[in-house]
């Protein structure tokens, strides 16, 4: 039995990485073996994977030389950046300038470098349709992935163009609120505009599919989304989930800027730029490509099906 070719996954006990990990310890006959990089090999979610099969290795994104080290002997690596654990778009650059230049020292096969559109391409620092934010940046944790894309150029890798998780409704805070009045609203930022969107678990599908048809995909940008909903169609279907109406309220983004919480700016202009350029948007992540990637992709509805009950209905 020829050896499998090791893929090193960052962020393994994270969203994206554990996906990915996952999909390839599940596929026990494929080409590829699971490296997964932990800050902490003892946590729990590290042992999980080792039971499954993956070689855990020390490693922190803010330590090159340990990134070094996670990608030698490597056949190809995930690699994707954590800006909501410190919020730097200057520290999320560093550490994809330092994974970029890991791979290129060995010599690695194929990189798949999750990203997403430098906003400031449409909406320069100079227009006022929203605010600049540090001086730099529209929608920080766009620009600082889009920003980055240059330091992978010249190997052989893939920007997988990822998209809004629906586990946001559960962990972010981002699900439907009970009003005053006992019933449920759903707002986000979007007008009557299409969100492209996806389960979490399906990022790391569809990059197991990109590593599987290596040749097919280097060189190449790559969207994907499970798909393109208004939000009233999100609130529609989750009213069927959870067996009450949800009314969707179309928050304008100026609205949600000022809510205060870490972040908001930021993610106003997010929710205004997927707003204003919807269109664009979800034709950059096709649905065919990305179910062909992952046949298991994962509707809203049935996404909800299996987390309805995770969402918080405060």
């Amino acid at each position: 039995m020829a050896a499998k070719k090791i893929i090193t996954v960052i962020g393994a006990t994270g969203a994206q990485g554990g996906g990915l990990a996952r999909a390839i310890l599940a596929d026990r006959d494929g080409p590829f073996g699971a490296r997964v990089v932990a800050r902490d090999p003892n946590s729990d979610k590290a042992k999980a994977l080792a039971a499954l099969g993956a070689e855990v290795m020390a490693g922190d994104v803010d330590d090159p030389a340990s990134i070094q080290r996670a990608f030698q002997g490597a056949h190809g690596a995930y690699c994707v950046t954590f800006f909501w654990a410190h919020l730097s778009p200057e520290k999320e650059q560093a550490q994809a300038k330092a994974m970029a230049e890991a791979a290129r020292t060995a010599g690695l096969r194929h990189v798949i470098w999750s990203t997403l559109e430098d906003t400031r391409l449409k909406v320069p620092l100079t227009d006022n349709r929203m605010p600049s934010l540090g001086g730099k940046y529209k929608v920080p944790h766009f620009d600082s992935k889009g920003g980055s894309d240059h330091f992978f150029a010249g190997l052989p890798a893939t920007w997988l163009l990822t998209s809004f998780y629906w586990e946001n409704l559960i962990y972010f805070g981002m699900g439907p609120k009970r009003g005053p009045d006992g019933k449920l609203a759903f707002g986000l930022p979007m007008g009557d505009q299409r969100l492209s969107a996806m389960a979490v678990e399906d990022i790391g599908r569809c990059a197991y599919g990109i590593f599987k048809r290596e040749s097919e995909y280097v060189g190449k940008r790559v969207g994907i989304a499970g798909e393109h909903l208004t939000g009233a169609e999100m609130a529609a279907a989750l009213g069927r989930a959870l067996g009450e109406d949800v009314l969707y309220q179309a928050i304008p983004p100026e609205v949600y800027r000022s809510l205060g919480f870490p972040g908001a700016e930021d993610l106003g202009n997010m929710f205004q730029y997927f707003r204003d350029f919807s269109t664009d948007v979800c034709a950059a992540r096709s649905l065919e490509i990305s179910r062909s990637l992952n046949p298991k992709l994962q509707t809203f509805e049935a996404w909800l099906t299996e987390n309805k009950s995770k969402i918080p209905l405060q």
